[in-house]
């Protein structure tokens, strides 16, 4: 793999007390490409601009996928990646839905690897606080004909970041737009999903909302993510969130907190969750919690739920489950507790 490094890094002229999710990169990027019907050499290069033309595919036909990761630095002061690989399975569930080659498995890990131990530095040492990555793949090609592209871009950026949200969050249940219907591409990290979503998430905001709740498709009768992320709601002792289908992403955030709280036998159920029932938990006071569970924010509270001219209030007590999810993933992150899921891969 060529190697270039940059001749200055920029990271003292970051303040990583003030961290803006998503706005300071790294000083390097790994860049592969796809020609010919092949995966060429990856590099390591400066972290730069784009040089390609104003017909390039992607552009103009919206072939391109990402994904959300972390690296984490451990209370020993080394760094991990949480769940690398469930990452790259889903960048390729994702890429084949699309049409874009299989990223190979050596690409990939040896990309982000070496890119990690090169910027290491860049991992920030505050507690939660984390390097952001963000892996993406998109179409290259420079044509305007409605047919897959024929060239690929493979690129692995990094972003030290603070919390996504700096605390909790109101939310409304949206009831006329769709982020996703069924044999659509839901279930993928397809750019197109996310520029979609944008315009209702704004009306939402001008309502005074942080975000939304999304809603089934055909009859807005079921709730199934929130915003950018998976949902989950307590009702009673009952932790709930609804099950996978080709409209939700199969988060990995959400898969480690399952997977966790099953092991603390918690009383946890994947099923279809109404907006009905959702309501009337929040009138009556059995609705003792709700959170989104992501990359980016990990586990992000929900105080306040509007429905139709309505606003309810959602508990968020300092001693409750999302309060316990969210440091019990944090102390695996740092090493601070046993990896009995072997999530962390150390660089």
């Amino acid at each position: 793999m060529k190697i270039t490094r940059t001749p200055k890094s920029r990271i003292d002229s970051v303040d990583f007390s003030n961290l803006t999710f998503g706005q300071n990169f790294a000083d390097h990027m790994f860049v592969c490409q796809y020609k010919n019907g092949a995966w060429q050499e990856g590099e390591i290069m400066p972290y730069g601009k784009v040089n390609l033309s104003y017909s390039l595919h992607a552009l103009h036909y919206g072939q391109a996928a990402f994904e959300g990761m972390k690296a984490y630095r451990k209370a020993d002061g080394k760094v991990s990646v949480f769940r690398p690989l469930d990452n790259f399975r889903r960048l390729n569930i994702s890429g084949e839905r699309l049409l874009m080659p299989q990223i190979p498995e050596d690409i990939f890990m040896e990309g982000l690897m070496a890119l990690l131990k090169l910027d290491e530095e860049w991992v920030p040492k505050s507690a939660d606080h984390s390097l952001y990555i963000r892996p993406f793949i998109f179409s290259s090609s420079e044509f305007i004909a409605a047919r897959p592209s024929e060239d690929y871009t493979f690129v692995i950026l990094t972003s030290p970041v603070g919390p996504y949200y700096p605390g909790s969050v109101k939310v409304k249940i949206e009831d006329k737009f769709t982020r996703a219907t069924s044999g659509g591409i839901g279930f993928t990290k397809a750019a197109g999903n996310y520029g979609g979503a944008f315009y209702p998430t704004h009306k939402a905001i001008e309502e005074g909302f942080k975000q939304v709740i999304w809603t089934d498709h055909k009859e807005h009768k079921y709730i199934e993510e929130s915003g950018t992320m998976n949902i989950m709601v307590r009702i009673g002792d009952s932790l709930l969130t609804p099950p996978l289908s080709d409209r939700i992403l199969a988060g990995i955030t959400r898969d480690s907190i399952l997977k966790l709280c099953r092991d603390w036998n918690l009383d946890v159920q994947e099923r279809l969750i109404s907006v009905d029932e959702l309501v009337s938990a929040a009138r009556d006071g059995s609705l003792k919690e709700a959170f989104g569970m992501g990359t980016a924010a990990v586990v992000s509270t929900i105080d306040g739920i509007g429905y139709k001219n309505e606003i309810f209030t959602v508990p968020t007590p300092k001693d409750g489950f999302a309060m316990k999810i969210k440091k019990g993933l944090t102390e695996i992150r740092t090493g601070l507790a046993e990896d009995k899921f072997s999530w962390m891969h150390n660089i």
